[in-house]
């Protein structure tokens, strides 16, 4: 199930440049590359001749060149050559995908294009902010989209799964925790106070005494999942909003499916603290990237059985509830989208 007017991460800002790059989005070929001007363009990865992927082909200017028969695009998807033929038909065209660059992203977006609005885009600044050291990853990750949101909204995994780096027993043992759901948005915040420091936190804020925790999880869909996490030496008021003399850190995910059954992971990790500090924004990224890895076993380990049982019984249980209301949130999104492209089809 996939929500398809909504923006999604398609690539890295320099992943795409003059060399065509194929992947696909919901089900869905795509071929990206830079106009001569830097601009980015999307299309529909198939040349409509005898359907090679138009990645595999070269640029001829802005024109984007099919390898099999030379047939060549421009940006809005139009066939505008066939080799041989002085004729061009004016059917001969493949679809184009609105697509905006920002926070070091190519956004696309998947439904109607007219709909398309970059006024939507999930606000991810800290990955651009100069007063903010941030570093971005990328992995590929054999399972459905939604087992790693269910995974970000729920965090008591961290003790079991992170113990090593960003997790501790204190997480489930004594944590706070509020969930409030908006339209289109959820929320789950935590709290471990007067408790020790995972060992991620430790590295970067040299911790030696117990530390007040926060996790603050905001989910806006599809799979948009920002986190603003850190500590500070307990009782200097980081519950009342005094967060001084600890670290302060955003950890940023945008999911984005790949086929029902694999996806497209991007994230990145900022901090607030020594910004133009190169090395910590490594070392940083590095320690998450260990934690996330540990995570991508989880999930396509859940994939396989996933697809080995079909439909097994679920036990929900009450670290769940961030992860029951935004499935709520998507079921009710998908089936309005399903509602509003069968209105037309019935008035026909």
């Amino acid at each position: 199930m996939f929500l398809k007017n909504s923006w999604y991460v398609a690539a890295n800002d320099h992943e795409v440049g003059r060399k065509p790059l194929g992947r696909v989005l919901l089900n869905e070929p795509v071929v990206m590359y830079r106009k001569e001007d830097g601009t980015v363009v999307a299309l529909e990865d198939r040349c409509m001749h005898r359907h090679l992927p138009l990645s595999m082909g070269k640029l001829d200017g802005d024109k984007l060149q099919c390898h099999y028969h030379g047939l060549q695009y421009d940006g809005a998807g139009k066939c505008v050559r066939i080799p041989g033929q002085d004729m061009v038909p004016p059917t001969a065209k493949i679809r184009a995908y609105p697509v905006v660059e920002r926070y070091h992203w190519v956004w696309i977006w998947m439904g109607d294009p007219a709909l398309a609005d970059p006024a939507k885009i999930v606000d991810y600044h800290w990955l651009d902010d100069e007063n903010w050291g941030a570093r971005t990853s990328y992995l590929h990750v054999k399972s459905n989209w939604q087992l790693i949101v269910d995974n970000l909204l729920d965090l008591t995994h961290l003790a079991f799964v992170h113990e090593t780096t960003i997790g501790n027993s204190a997480l489930v043992d004594n944590a706070s925790v509020k969930v409030t759901r908006g339209p289109e948005e959820v929320q789950v915040t935590r709290w471990i106070v007067n408790s020790p420091a995972p060992p991620t936190f430790v590295k970067a804020g040299g911790f030696t005494e117990p530390v007040d925790r926060w996790q603050i999880i905001d989910w806006r869909p599809p799979a948009f999942i920002r986190l603003d996490v850190g500590a500070t030496p307990t009782g200097t008021g980081a519950p009342e909003g005094k967060r001084v003399g600890g670290i302060e850190m955003r950890n940023l995910n945008a999911v984005t499916p790949e086929t029902e059954n694999t996806c497209h992971y991007f994230w990145g990790q900022a901090h607030s603290w020594d910004a133009k500090n190169g090395a910590l924004s490594d070392m940083l990224l590095g320690q998450i990237q260990m934690a996330f890895l540990e995570d991508v076993a989880v999930f396509e380990a859940q994939q396989k059985n996933l697809e080995m049982i079909k439909n097994p019984p679920q036990l929900d249980i009450n670290a769940d509830t961030g992860v029951i209301q935004a499935r709520r949130i998507i079921d009710r999104l998908h089936a309005d989208e399903m509602a509003a492209i069968q209105r037309p089809q019935a008035a026909e």
